[in-house]
């Protein structure tokens, strides 16, 4: 047992704690590779609903197993996270890993974004359109 500012934890709570901080290492280096298709698709969602698939193997050599879960939603709305996925390794990397890229977060501060993870190993990035964005388009056609 260890006691870190009065609180006691077990061997077991501290391998778990071990474990969730390297799954999260891990799997920043996979998305890594990813971001620049990413950034990419996330442009293209803006017209439409973009799906992205990867690769399986890159998941499960950095450790992924069945068990640790592969599905996952991400909410981005204003540059921040809408939804709490802190217990989903998987998805707090990828999260981390688009707020740390410059030209992803732009976007994801300028607009509301989707983004979900299936069993299949593909990522849907969808934009979400706000109804005042769609009324100002409907008003520009309208006065041109």
């Amino acid at each position: 047992m260890l006691t870190f500012n009065n609180a006691s934890l077990s061997h077991s709570c501290l391998s778990t704690i071990f474990y969730h901080h390297l799954s999260i290492i891990m799997y920043t280096k996979v998305w890594a590779k990813y971001l620049p298709v990413i950034r990419i698709v996330l442009k293209r969602s803006l017209t439409s609903e973009q799906i992205l698939s990867l690769n399986a193997p890159d998941f499960e050599r950095a450790g992924m197993t069945r068990k640790s879960g592969y599905k996952f939603l991400i909410k981005f709305k204003e540059g921040k996270m809408g939804n709490v996925i802190i217990d989903l390794p998987l998805a707090s990397s990828l999260a981390s890993a688009l707020l740390h890229d410059e030209a992803i977060k732009d976007l994801l501060k300028q607009n509301e974004f989707h983004i979900s993870l299936n069993p299949k190993f593909e990522l849907t990035i969808k934009h979400i359109q706000h109804f005042d964005v769609l009324q100002e388009a409907a008003q520009e056609v309208e006065n041109a």
